[in-house]
């Protein structure tokens, strides 16, 4: 089942929120939309699309705080993270007052995901992997067809995700990333929520934090 995916900079985090199209369908969904809905939503009308959910791979507020928003402009659900981010998706007007960021209301998925679940769009499906540390509730999309992953703050181009919000942990997060991510494949490549994209078999290779050479 072939994808389509246009990556949308959003917020001054410039995080990465993306459309994803079922090329066979024409249905779509839109990942971690954190914020600038219109921006978002021209690049949805340029692919296209028809977008039928969102999905969120964590709380945080440059990833969902849009969400609410577009779930009420689109009529569609919201689906993820894991339950565990409850925590941050309740004290979300906070949050967004404390690091001056746009207000943004908390509000209730329409499903919060369990790891080995799986979400569609359109006709593709999507394994979610529960990923804890970053945020406790971080869950990772991957579409194993296309062999593509989105990874939200978990790992990045050479580094890995903060550890120090609250309900941070590192130990989960190595633990998410070397014990659940890296045995998917190295020529998985994940999408990100910061910078540009990578491969799991590079970022064991070369990434100072979780590659195998720290590891033994």
């Amino acid at each position: 089942m072939t994808l389509a995916v246009t990556i949308v900079p959003v917020t001054q985090y410039q995080q990465n929120c993306s459309i994803v199209k079922c090329q066979a369908t024409g249905k779509a969904a839109i990942v971690d939309p954190g914020g600038d809905i219109e921006k978002i939503l021209a690049a949805v009308e340029q692919m296209d699309a028809q977008v039928e959910k969102i999905l969120l791979t964590h709380g945080h507020m440059d990833h969902c705080a849009a969400s609410d928003v577009l779930r009420q402009r689109l009529q569609i659900p919201i689906e993820g993270p894991e339950e565990g981010d409850r925590f941050w998706i309740d004290k979300l007007p906070e949050w967004c007052q404390m690091a001056n960021f746009p207000h943004a209301d908390a509000f209730e998925p329409d499903r919060w995901l369990k790891d080995g679940e799986t979400v569609t769009v359109g006709e593709a499906q999507f394994q979610v992997i529960h990923c804890p540390g970053h945020t406790p509730g971080h869950v990772v999309f991957l579409h194993t067809p296309q062999k593509l992953a989105w990874v939200g703050d978990v790992i990045f181009a050479g580094s890995i995700g903060r550890t120090d919000f609250p309900m941070g942990n590192h130990d989960d997060l190595i633990n998410s990333i070397r014990e659940k991510l890296f045995p998917l494949g190295d020529d998985i490549q994940f999408i990100p929520g910061h910078g540009p994209d990578s491969t799991f078999g590079r970022e064991r290779a070369s990434n100072p934090f979780v590659a195998d050479t720290r590891f033994g």
